[in-house]
């Protein structure tokens, strides 16, 4: 009960500040969701790389139990834990492209 208390007063809290962020746009003269870019993008990086590494760290273990399980599947194994870390890793690297885009519009 209390934890919801606390989600509760969060979002209130979030939706009372949305009229000063909406101020800012007369005093700036621009758009203020402009100014939250760089920053979104480096938490959308971070979020992206540490559960790509999450990602790669379970495959890794997971292909290692399965080798100490089974040693003579081992190309097999293999094969498929370069593809799959492959796959993992191209998924940062087109957040990467993608937020350099965005920030770069």
């Amino acid at each position: 009960m209390k934890k919801l208390q606390y989600l509760f007063m969060s979002l209130a809290a979030l939706l009372f500040a949305t009229p000063a962020f909406a101020q800012a746009a007369a005093v700036n003269g621009g758009s203020p969701a402009g100014q939250w870019v760089p920053l979104a993008a480096g938490l959308g990086m971070a979020i992206a790389a540490g559960l790509c590494g999450l990602g790669q760290g379970r495959a890794t273990a997971s292909a290692t139990e399965a080798l100490a399980r089974n040693p003579g599947a081992r190309p097999g194994i293999f094969i498929f834990l370069i593809l799959g870390l492959a796959f993992i890793e191209s998924l940062a690297l087109f957040t990467f492209v993608i937020i350099f885009i965005k920030v770069q519009a």
